[in-house]
């Protein structure tokens, strides 16, 4: 019986059309905290964001995502009926309940099994790490991996104080995004070697806190803070996970950084990822950069910078391509793929 390899098929991006720029944040900032001072420039110098993409109004998680796979399936001449299953892995979700990817498989007309996987930034990572398990395994032969992200929904435009604009400033740097991947069973290797590690200890250095959470009826209903960051907490979570985990997989494969056409890497700010990329050894000419074009894209970033690498013609057919995540919790992971 000959083996099952997994392929990554294709991938689509949806950026909204509306943008903020970070100046223009800051004007909407002042106007609403008119009593405040409030600091000019903190927001680009610390983070390098000079734009961020606003979902229309009416959007969901779940229609970001539809955007994305339905560029994606009308790309590859598919419909939603020749799906076998659906993955939603955005941080971002429609509801509590039920899994996302049920609005998502809905609305694209599917009627395959579903499921939402969840790991903060690195949700995509897991989810190709899944989908290979299942192809490898005869279960499913044609998966799509789905994200939808709407974090501006999430930014706080009015303020107690100017020290709590310290306090969640990095949930002005968040975009909105959806973005797409079809994986499909293959008789040759496509997704070459994957690995993750957790520093978990580290959970609280970025939360989105839910405030209230209790069985005491006395207390107010749960309701959701903004994104906070404590950087230092940060910093030593991600000095305290193995690196390995991204050099390993490069060693067992007899690659190098310098063999990949380009490396996607989570960019939550412009000088974390060259820290990051000079601590590992990635080149900085091999990074799709993105965050001061687009922000923060969340579990979305690494998919949409594929998909503009692809259409860049930067990446092709062939070609050698590692996705590089970084997430809060604190996880890290490495997806090596021949496109």
């Amino acid at each position: 019986m000959s083996t099952i390899h997994t392929r990554l098929a294709g991938v689509a991006a949806h950026l909204p059309e509306t943008t903020m720029t970070t100046a223009e944040l800051e004007d909407r900032l002042a106007a609403r905290n008119p009593g405040l001072e409030l600091p000019r420039g903190v927001i680009h110098n610390g983070s390098g964001v000079r734009r961020r993409h606003l979902a229309a109004p009416h959007e969901k998680p779940s229609d970001l995502a539809v955007h994305a796979a339905r560029r994606l399936l009308a790309e590859h001449d598919l419909r939603a009926h020749d799906l076998d299953l659906i993955v939603f892995t955005g941080v971002s979700v429609d509801l509590i309940e039920p899994a996302t990817a049920h609005i998502v498989a809905a609305k694209l007309g599917a009627s395959c099994p579903v499921f939402d996987v969840r790991n903060a930034c690195n949700s995509v990572l897991n989810a190709i790490e899944v989908a290979e398990a299942f192809i490898a395994a005869g279960r499913y032969r044609r998966i799509l991996i789905c994200c939808g992200e709407l974090p501006s929904a999430f930014m706080p435009w009015t303020l107690p104080s100017a020290e709590e604009f310290f306090t969640v400033g990095a949930a002005y740097t968040v975009s909105d995004a959806g973005a797409a991947l079809l994986l499909e069973a293959a008789t040759t290797p496509g997704v070459l070697g994957h690995r993750f590690a957790a520093h978990s200890p580290g959970w609280d250095a970025a939360v989105v806190p839910l405030l209230n959470m209790t069985s005491d009826p006395a207390a107010d209903w749960p309701a959701l803070r903004p994104l906070t960051v404590d950087g230092f907490k940060l910093a030593r979570g991600i000095e305290r996970t193995d690196h390995g985990v991204f050099l390993k997989p490069l060693g067992e494969l007899g690659l190098t950084w310098d063999d990949f056409a380009a490396i996607c890497v989570h960019q939550a700010s412009l000088p974390a990822l060259w820290k990051f990329c000079d601590h590992v050894g990635i080149p900085q000419g091999k990074v799709v950069v993105t965050i001061a074009r687009h922000g923060n894209l969340v579990a979305a970033t690494l998919p949409v910078q594929l998909a503009e690498a692809v259409a860049a013609g930067r990446v092709r057919r062939g070609d050698l391509v590692a996705l590089v995540g970084l997430a809060s919790g604190f996880s890290a992971g490495i997806v090596v793929v021949r496109w």
